[in-house]
């Protein structure tokens, strides 16, 4: 067995054929299209947008959104292709266990932990905000103390640094709870949480049309002596800016990776061809997001 040894399609294929210890195939195209939406409209959408926009490109977040719209259409055109060709969990672990080699799967699995680690505790997070922001300015109540709603790694203010993050890790385990029960039952949760999000969104663009002010738009890229160093020189080009907003914006286009992890689990995924030059396109966003980065 080499670092480049590739797994047979035909055995993928067996592996995820019907079978007492296989999947059940639960999901129909309104769950997947149900779950992708969910994985978009979150944290990433109502969080990590304002964050790119107030500490980055300003009103140019537009551009990042739709840099980062333009590489996620290209993956997630790609993603359907592969998902339908080899109908198995895994995602890209197992795209590329097929088309490169057990090395780059390994490598690529590592970063699916990591992609999906940072992404759960990032919408934990915001839940916990949420939480407290409902307590304290919708029911008037005392917030949770600092310490119980931070991180070790978080310092208030006043000096108090977090301990835990408690409201952060009883979300996660709920979910983690609800996806151990079934894929049925999630999926039955989550279209729920998806039509109450899609409302919000619908809302605010609704009810916040009338307060958009033109002035706040100029400049639309903000220039590059807003952000300065230590010496007062421009820390980088105002156009890079904006690529550094697209890393917080390609996060909330995250779903089609959830979206191909169900295959398994789809009722009637229709198998197609595999190519290599799928798998390329498919590392697309990743290569974006390491650029906006550095």
């Amino acid at each position: 067995m080499g670092l480049f040894t590739k797994k047979p399609l035909s055995i993928l294929l067996a592996e995820a054929s019907d079978s007492e210890k296989g999947l059940k195939r639960t999901l129909s195209a309104g769950g997947l299209v149900a779950l992708g939406i969910g994985a978009i409209i979150g944290a990433g959408l109502f969080v990590r947008t304002a964050a790119a926009a107030a500490q980055n490109a300003g009103p140019s977040v537009t551009f990042g959104f739709i840099l980062a719209a333009i590489g996620c259409a290209f993956a997630g055109l790609c993603y359907a292709e592969l998902s339908s060709s080899i109908p198995i969990s895994g995602s890209a672990y197992t795209f590329t266990y097929a088309t490169m080699g057990e090395m780059l799967a390994w490598v690529i699995g590592w970063d699916l932990v990591l992609e999906y680690a940072v992404g759960a505790a990032t919408v934990g997070i915001a839940w916990s905000e949420y939480l407290n922001n409902l307590l304290v300015n919708i029911l008037h109540w005392k917030p949770i103390a600092y310490e119980w709603c931070h991180s070790p790694f978080q310092v208030s203010p006043d000096g108090i640094r977090g301990i835990m993050n408690l409201p952060a890790l009883f979300i996660v385990t709920l979910m983690s709870m609800l996806l151990i029960k079934g894929t049925s039952e999630s999926s039955f949760v989550n279209a729920l949480i998806v039509i109450v999000k899609v409302t919000i969104v619908v809302l605010i663009i609704i009810l916040g049309w009338k307060f958009i002010n033109p002035a706040n738009h100029s400049p639309y890229i903000p220039s590059a002596e807003k952000y300065v160093d230590h010496q007062g020189l421009p820390t980088t080009s105002a156009v890079l800016w904006v690529f550094w907003a697209l890393r917080n914006c390609i996060f909330a286009f995250i779903g089609f990776d959830a979206v191909s992890t169900a295959a398994q689990e789809t009722k009637i995924p229709k198998p197609r061809y595999l190519s290599v030059s799928s798998v390329l396109w498919l590392f697309a966003p990743h290569c974006i997001y390491c650029l906006a980065m550095y």
